[in-house]
């Protein structure tokens, strides 16, 4: 099989081919519990805090367990689902996996993941009735929970005072204070750093005019969406999109407030006056301080006040040797206490979680005010990043549509035009 991704056959033909005849495989699992078991888990962080937390939960499983560990391997974000299914289909699949929003309907809907729900609901005060239905609608099919949302992040800005201060232009909690924190004036403040100060202005991180979907943390603010909420319909030709991405091509290539295709700016260097990210980010900060640093909600825009989630579940797949056993560390990994840890970095969809004081507890860099505003309202009005069946070949074929787009001189809405022609007839079916 070809290593390159388009090669690779649509997503969800491709599990639900592989998940098929694996019905046996787990029916070795309580012969094998016995015997010592690795079991493996890929993930797309490498960071170091964030795997120090995972090791630790999985030592802590170890002593309910001793015959069982737990090994996580990192795989690169950006081709991270593509090596996933690689994985899979090449015969290695992992007993367990960390899976994006984006491509939850492929693997929920094509049979490659074992069901959670009758594990999750055996396991003494595990409490799943806590997690909201809305948490879990995308990672379920028929009433039957296949992936566990561990995490449910929300977008914010992370926002460098000092270089905005340096620049002469209002910081994003002086613009709060007076009811004008608004996209215009978010851009305002990164072009004057970018002018002033020869840094980069606002950078919408993991994007780098390629992933177009995290620029849903901004064209959501104008109420637009890459297709309607049934899934079956274009709406990149709609006014509200073309609107957006005409607001974002003239940050970049008019006021440089944002970086443009092939600059590289890093935030957490101190090289930028702001970036759009999620909170689970906030480990990329330096330990010590050297800049004045804050976190803010994202700016308002036409509709008014918005917020978007980021969600990522984790599934075990039926491939697994050990899908049962693997399913009990998925319990004990997401339950209460262990979801209170995991809440440092990926917060929790646990309402006994969504509350300030208890965050503080495992979020010191953080204030009570930040995580109410930003995480706490994030996730209770916040929308998911957008996702699809068949998101993989979308992604691309769309990803391919707004490199016109990424042109000084663009015709917004004829490339627009053009990529709902493409992705249409992929979305009625």
């Amino acid at each position: 099989m070809s290593a390159r991704p388009r090669q690779l056959r649509p997503l969800s033909r491709l599990l639900r081919g592989f998940a098929g005849g694996l019905a046996l495989a787990f029916g070795l699992a309580g012969a094998a519990a016995a015997a010592p078991v690795e079991l493996r888990m890929t993930i797309w962080s490498g960071n170091e805090a964030h795997l120090k937390l995972f090791n630790g939960i999985a030592e802590d499983f170890k002593r309910t367990r001793p015959d069982v560990s737990v090994r996580f391997e990192t795989l690169p974000f950006d081709n991270y689902t593509t090596a996933l299914t690689t994985q899979i289909a090449g015969g290695n699949a992992p007993d367990m996996a960390w899976i994006f929003e984006t491509s939850a309907h492929d693997f929920v809907n094509s049979g490659a993941l074992f069901p959670l729900g009758k594990t999750l609901a055996a396991t003494p005060g595990y409490a799943l009735g806590e997690v909201a239905p809305s948490a879990t609608e995308r990672w379920s099919r028929d009433g039957m929970l296949y992936a566990y949302p561990f995490s449910t992040s929300p977008f914010a800005v992370f926002v460098n005072n000092d270089l905005i201060r340096q620049a002469g232009a209002k910081t994003p909690a002086e613009l709060i204070a007076a009811g004008q924190w608004t996209w215009p004036n978010a851009i305002a403040s990164a072009q004057a750093v970018a002018a002033k100060e020869g840094k980069g202005g606002l950078v919408v991180r993991d994007f780098n005019f390629q992933a177009w979907q995290f620029l849903s943390s901004v064209w959501n603010g104008w109420g637009a969406a890459p297709w309607s909420a049934d899934g079956k319909r274009c709406t990149f030709a709609d006014k509200p999109m073309v609107d957006a991405l005409t607001f974002v091509h003239d940050a970049v290539f008019v006021k440089k407030a944002m970086p443009g295709p092939g600059q590289n700016v890093d935030f957490f260097a101190g090289n930028a006056a702001m970036t759009i990210t999620q909170i689970s980010r906030a480990s990329l900060l330096p330990k010590e301080q050297p800049f004045d640093w804050d976190l803010v909600p994202l700016p308002r825009g036409p509709v008014g006040d918005y917020a978007l989630v980021g969600q990522a579940g984790i599934g075990v797949l039926r491939a697994s040797r050990h899908a049962e056993l693997a399913a009990q560390f998925v319990a004990f990994m997401t339950n209460p206490e262990n979801s209170a840890r995991l809440a440092q970095f990926f917060p929790s969809a646990r309402k006994s979680l969504l509350n300030a004081e208890v965050l503080a507890k495992t979020n010191a860099r953080l204030t009570p005010a930040q995580l109410d505003k930003v995480v706490v309202t994030g996730i209770a009005t916040g929308g998911l990043m957008p996702g699809h069946a068949g998101f993989a070949r979308l992604q691309q074929m769309v990803r391919a549509g707004l490199d016109p787009v990424w042109q000084p001189s663009a015709d917004i809405a004829a490339a627009t035009k053009a990529i709902c022609a493409q992705i249409d007839p992929l979305l009625a079916r």
